[in-house]
């Protein structure tokens, strides 16, 4: 058996996982400490960054989530298919970032004038053109990081996060901080440049690396010709098949959020700059540990559900045929395609045990994530959110408000930190039900409350009275729809109402 601290074990996975979602956030967090060191009525200029990020996000969450039901079913795909399809899914993403990057390019002042406040929309301009290429370096980074996770590779994210993090901090430390070398005055557009080129840097290390070990682990000897590894259409199709519900439940979940930012930049410079420092430790550092367990869920419930699937005997409408290996085993055998059975519809039950081996990874994972976040959330809400924002923002005036936003929804974050973990249930095994959760928390609860904000003309003063019923309620209203939604999931497999269509198989 793997050591407990191998990438192959849950415990290793959660381990690299957390070296690989720190550094990025430490990196964030110091960033918007340099930008402020510099001039502090910048910081809201940082925040172009994120919102661009947020727009990639919509396609960084289409495509690389199916990788946990497709590529992480090792018990149904040769490695070499799997290693196909992630090729696949890189040189895609890679092209959606580049063209999503031009159109950041040639819209640089539309996309200001909608997510930065007035006083600060001349300055940003030239940010935003800078920034435009990070869709680029974000769409390989993410592809690469998510099919590496669901090949139990985290240590690929891992060097990507370091590689970015040293990089950024060297040329910090070098050009920007109060100690940097030259005479000259840097800005954030200086420090925009810098993160562009570490972003771009870092992910062409990551695939560089990712080429490495898999040509490696491609040149294993087998008693039969391995599947092609190079991208291939037809991996296309196979990764779009649950990759269309992701993508529709980011596209959805991510315009709502930009529409309601949009509202937030323009009530002014301190309250959309307490919004990002707020957003800035609520999903940097705070959110690390929830992040690495996440990946480390899909990971190991897309093996198990994969397994599970195998054991049906089921041919598989996304292509897969079942063999006996996976993929530390060098000799590979492939059962036939096509299998005797039964006349009429397939209903294949769950076991108790079997959705217990299934789900386990989820709850362990929910379990640890409360046990992280509860005592981090008290603290922070009664010591250290107004300092720590005064330091990120170098306002008292943002420090305040941004603490009374802490204190307000961040116990909300909880019932996310759970969620976060039972949703990675259906993303890993239905994504269509993981589609459905998320458009009823954002159809019901989302977007009525946008809409309200949007006609009542709110001003500074009762702005957050509105928006933390929209953000922190929707978390909370995100969570039984989650809770509900899973518990579905899991009856209707125990009662064998799933057929082959309804688990992705053919009818």
């Amino acid at each position: 058996m793997a050591p407990p601290w191998s990438r192959r074990r849950y415990s290793g996975a959660v381990l690299f996982n957390i070296g690989a979602f720190v550094l990025p956030a430490l990196y964030a967090t110091l960033s918007k400490l340099w930008v402020a060191n510099i001039d502090s009525s910048s910081v809201v200029i940082t925040d172009a960054y994120t919102y661009m990020g947020v727009v990639v996000e919509v396609i960084n969450e289409g495509l690389p989530r199916a990788s946990w039901l497709i590529i992480g079913d090792q018990s149904s795909r040769t490695l070499s298919t799997r290693l196909g399809l992630s090729y696949t899914l890189i040189l895609f993403q890679s092209l959606l970032g580049l063209l999503l990057s031009i159109v950041f390019l040639t819209a640089a002042p539309k996309f200001a004038q909608a997510f930065v406040p007035a006083e600060a929309r001349e300055l940003s301009l030239r940010y935003v053109r800078i920034s435009a290429f990070s869709a680029l370096a974000s769409s390989v980074e993410t592809a690469v990081s998510t099919s590496t996770r669901a090949l139990d590779r985290p240590d690929v994210p891992l060097v990507i996060s370091s590689a970015k993090f040293l990089i950024n901090i060297l040329l910090d430390l070098l050009l920007i901080s109060t100690f940097h070398v030259g005479s000259f005055t840097p800005t954030a557009n200086t420090q925009a440049a810098i993160r562009l080129g570490c972003d771009l840097a870092s992910s062409l290390v990551g695939l560089l690396y990712f080429l490495s070990i898999s040509l490696k682990a491609g040149r294993r000897g087998t008693s039969v010709p391995l599947a092609p590894t190079r991208p291939l259409l037809s991996h296309l199709l196979v990764l779009s098949q649950p990759g269309v519900f992701t993508f529709l439940e980011s596209a959805v979940r991510n315009i709502l959020y930009l529409y309601l930012v949009s509202s937030i930049t323009a009530l002014g410079a301190d309250y959309a700059t307490a919004w990002g420092v707020f957003n800035t430790i609520r999903w940097g550092l705070v959110m690390v540990p929830v992040s690495a367990l996440e990946a480390a869920t899909l990971t190991f419930v897309g093996h198990a559900w994969g397994r599970w699937r195998k054991e049906q005997s089921l041919q598989f409408v996304d292509g897969a045929s079942p063999t006996t290996n996976t993929d530390t085993e060098e000799e590979i055998t492939v059962e036939p395609r096509h299998h005797q059975r039964q006349p009429g519809p397939q209903r294949p039950t769950a076991s108790w045990p079997a959705l217990k081996t299934i789900t386990t990874p989820a709850l362990l994972s929910s379990a640890l994530a409360l046990t992280i976040e509860i005592p981090l959330a008290i603290f922070l809400a009664t010591y250290g959110a107004h300092r720590f924002a005064f330091y990120l923002s170098r306002s008292s005036s943002v420090a305040a408000l941004t603490a009374k936003m802490w204190r307000t929804i961040d116990w909300c974050y909880i019932f996310y930190a759970v969620s976060t973990q039972l949703a990675a249930v259906l993303l890993a095994t239905k994504p269509s039900w993981y589609l459905a959760q998320s458009l009823a928390a954002n159809l019901l609860w989302v977007l009525p409350w946008a809409v309200v904000v949007g006609r009542v003309g709110v001003t500074v003063e009762d702005a957050w009275t509105y928006h933390s019923v929209v953000f922190g309620g929707s978390l909370v209203f995100g969570f039984f729809c989650v809770l509900a939604a899973v518990v579905g999931w899991g009856w209707r497999l125990r009662r064998g109402r799933m057929g082959e269509r309804y688990l992705g198989m053919k009818a």
